[in-house]
């Protein structure tokens, strides 16, 4: 079954080093499902933002401990992806922040 390319893509990753790498390399940064591989999230992205896409790097993001008082936990792993953007191509995030 085709998944829907927001299937893939759960949400931008906004912070300081996101906004570096696209302001200087023409790319950015998404929380995307742990399940997706490097092709899929490539289509996700061309078919949602109607851009071409050169390159995918992918990082499993490792959870960290947590503690509310005395009880102990963990955050969930997650997937985020580096999605480096054709010549010429963006995508506009929030355009009145």
């Amino acid at each position: 079954m085709q998944k829907s390319p927001y299937d893939i893509l759960r949400k931008p990753v906004i912070s300081e080093k996101s906004t570096l790498v696209k302001e200087l390399e023409n790319t950015v940064v998404f929380e995307v499902s742990k399940e997706a591989t490097k092709a899929e999230i490539k289509s996700a992205v061309e078919k949602a933002f109607k851009v071409s896409v050169d390159s995918v790097r992918t990082v499993i993001v490792r959870g960290k401990n947590t503690r509310m008082g005395r009880h102990t936990g963990r955050k969930p792993n997650w997937k985020k992806a580096y999605v480096t953007l054709g010549e010429g191509d963006s995508i506009e995030l929030f355009e009145g922040v």
